[in-house]
């Protein structure tokens, strides 16, 4: 039996991994492949957080930054909460190895989009990653425990109390159970399910959230999803703000800048998008910076630029457009971050403790992942040591791999991956940076055949051993799960507001609500509360 299982090996996960090491928690973490293969290596720009006293800035300007940013929806206790420590987060990170860019004594720090000061600390364009690998090599280091490619298929829920997770062994193929005084849902953000049109990786599908949805957790904000304004054209790899914060500019095939570039991202990405409907091609250009300074700052932006579209960006212009990249809804979760179900609590980017509210502010989800990755691992081992179960893990078992000897059969079957590159394009056509009443009722619509059509489907493989069609296939399935419950709130909010952008409701309602999705006699039901 351990303390708490965490679920998901990213910043936030790793962080609360050695939080909880350190009160004293028997804890383990399950990882869907490696360790280290989590969407955290892939934020590149940096890490909000006043650091200095004598810079002009203050925790309660970047307060007043996340807020505006969140047209209103954020909760500002929770934001201060955040925004206040920071600092102390920042470095505990150094001390612990995070190898921060410096400017001679102290950690260096740049400007992001919305913000009022240069607030973002940064490890060149790695940052991500480099946080990533620190924690990973820590938690080595003090011997925590790993089930690396393990799939959940299930949270153990009796009594409306969270008791375990039932998972996959990839690698074995076995069906085990695992008992557990709490469990913490870090599997991630769900922007992935735009298969396509996403600056994710193929594995940001939701699952964390499918899981609570199944088990009467409440969802909320789902259908805030920000589209990052630049991305590579041709493959939708993320180009960093760290770009524009260093002074790139926006053009259009005509050459002219057409929106302030560090805005809010919502603004922006509607600025690249509107050009995009007049047929206008439009760049990122960061020539003037020159080369030098972009092999210092920007390599690994250089690298993918010149991989993906064959250009060398301080010599010509880049090729972008909007893609989705982030998703500000989640699991539902108080300033504890415990969800509704007993003993499941949830963090970072798959939780939503209503710090970035209609629009995530660049630079905040690395510090929060890092400061409630921290703060979960205190609250579920407070609860932990509270309680005492004791669970059938073998019922458990046998109900699971019943369910899945039910989908492998022995005979030629459809994939669904046509079916995830068509979800990918409804979404982004119809609950993508514009959206209406129309295009959303047909989005339901089509979301609801495509789940017909991928419930019919089986799979021919029938070897259990690394069995990555069944993982993928499963993984489509939490996919569609968020999917419905992203458009049924979206169709309902009546309004525009940050990242949901509504053609036939422009403007923003007179009082900001959040929207909470549950699952109810296996149907959605959405609701809105202040």
């Amino acid at each position: 039996m351990f303390d708490i299982l965490i679920v998901g090996s990213g910043g936030a996960g790793l962080s609360a991994a050695l939080e909880a090491k350190k009160q004293g928690a028997k804890v383990a973490v399950i990882c869907q492949s490696a360790p280290t293969n989590a969407a955290t290596c892939m934020a590149q720009g940096g890490f909000n957080g006043v650091i200095y006293d004598d810079e002009g800035d203050s925790p309660s300007l970047h307060v007043k930054d996340t807020m505006t940013s969140s047209s209103s929806l954020a909760i500002e206790k929770n934001v201060k909460d955040m925004c206040e420590g920071a600092k102390e987060d920042i470095f505990w990170l150094e001390d612990i190895g995070m190898p921060f860019s410096r400017k001679k004594d102290r950690i260096a720090q740049r400007k992001f989009g919305a913000a009022s000061k240069d607030r973002t600390a940064y490890s060149q364009d790695y940052t991500g990653l480099k946080l990533l690998h620190t924690l990973y090599d820590n938690c080595l280091k003090e011997g925590i425990a790993f089930l690396d490619n393990s799939f959940v298929l299930e949270l153990i829920v009796e009594e409306g109390t969270c008791k375990g997770v039932v998972l996959l062994d990839i690698q074995s193929g076995e069906i085990k159970a695992f008992e557990s005084k709490s469990v913490v849902l870090a599997t991630g953000g769900y922007a992935g399910i735009y298969h396509g049109f996403s600056t994710n990786g193929i594995e940001s599908t939701g699952d964390g959230l499918a899981l609570a949805l199944k088990s009467s957790a409440i969802l909320s904000d789902m259908e805030f999803v920000q589209f990052h304004p630049t991305s590579l054209k041709s493959s939708s790899v993320l180009v960093s703000e760290s770009a524009r914060g260093a002074g790139g500019f926006l053009l259009n095939q005509k050459g002219e800048r057409f929106v302030e570039e560090l805005m809010t991202r919502d603004e922006v990405s509607r600025a690249v998008f509107s050009q995009m409907k007049k047929n206008n091609s439009v760049f990122l250009d960061i020539r003037h910076l020159g080369s030098e300074f972009i092999n210092k700052n920007l390599p690994q932006e250089k690298k993918l630029i010149n991989i993906h579209e064959h250009i060398d960006p301080s010599e010509q212009l880049i090729p972008i457009s909007p893609a989705a990249h982030y998703s500000m809804g989640g699991v539902d979760v108080d300033e504890d971050l415990q969800t509704n179900v007993q003993g499941l609590f949830a963090v970072g980017e798959c939780s939503n403790v209503k710090v970035h509210g209609a629009n995530r502010l660049g630079g905040n989800s690395l510090l929060e992942i890092v400061h409630f990755g921290r703060k979960v691992a205190k609250t579920s081992y407070m609860y932990a040591q509270k309680t005492s179960l004791h669970v059938e893990l073998k019922s458990y078992e046998k109900k699971v791999k019943k369910e899945i000897d039910k989908l492998l059969q022995n005979e030629k079957s459809d994939t669904f991956f046509a079916l995830r590159e068509e979800l990918g394009k409804e979404l982004f056509e119809k609950a993508g940076i514009y959206r209406d009443e129309e295009g959303l009722k047909s989005l339901i619509h089509n979301i609801e055949n495509i789940e017909a059509r991928y419930n019919k489907l089986t799979i021919s493989d029938t070897n259990m051993s690394y069995n990555t069609w069944l993982v993928s296939h499963l993984k489509f399935g939490n996919s569609l799960s968020v999917a419905k419950a992203l458009s049924l709130c979206a169709i309902q909010r009546e309004e525009s507001r940050g990242a949901h952008y509504r053609d036939d409701f422009q403007k923003p309602a007179n009082e900001a609500l959040h929207s909470y999705v549950q699952m109810q006699n296996s149907a959605l039901h959405v609701r809105f509360l202040k």
